[in-house]
């Protein structure tokens, strides 16, 4: 079982279990960067790990950098993660954050997240194309 977490390092990060959850492995980054921005990610039902996730590192001398561009990524084994899409890139004050994916019955991907925080997005994706 892994575990992706924000971080104030410029990465998401990643904890494991082989236990269940009882107890978890020490953090480590992964190759993914993040500007301690929320993300959210789900295990597809062909086995493979989607995340949704801002790829932009911190500013300079901050813990947090720009919410922009927002982007899915896909692994095998939550090791080596691939590019498949970017969902917005313009700069907003307030960029795309907050992300939440779900994979539904009929095999569809929903994403939602917040468009520079005055509105909700919707996007819906075919996890077979990516």
């Amino acid at each position: 079982m892994q575990a992706l977490c924000r971080t104030k390092q410029g990465v998401v990060a990643q904890t494991w279990s082989k236990d269940g959850g009882q107890t978890w492995s020490a953090l480590t980054a992964t190759e993914l960067p993040n500007p301690n921005s929320g993300t959210d990610a789900v295990t597809l039902a062909d086995g493979r790990q989607l995340i949704v996730y801002n790829h932009t590192g911190h500013r300079p001398d901050e813990a947090k950098g720009n919410r922009w561009p927002l982007d899915v990524a896909v692994s095998d084994d939550g090791l080596v993660w691939r590019h498949v899409l970017t969902l917005e890139t313009e700069p907003r004050t307030s960029g795309y954050a907050y992300p939440a994916v779900i994979q539904t019955a009929d095999g569809r991907v929903h994403i939602t997240y917040t468009w520079n925080r005055t509105a909700i997005k919707h996007v819906v994706l075919d996890p077979k194309k990516l």
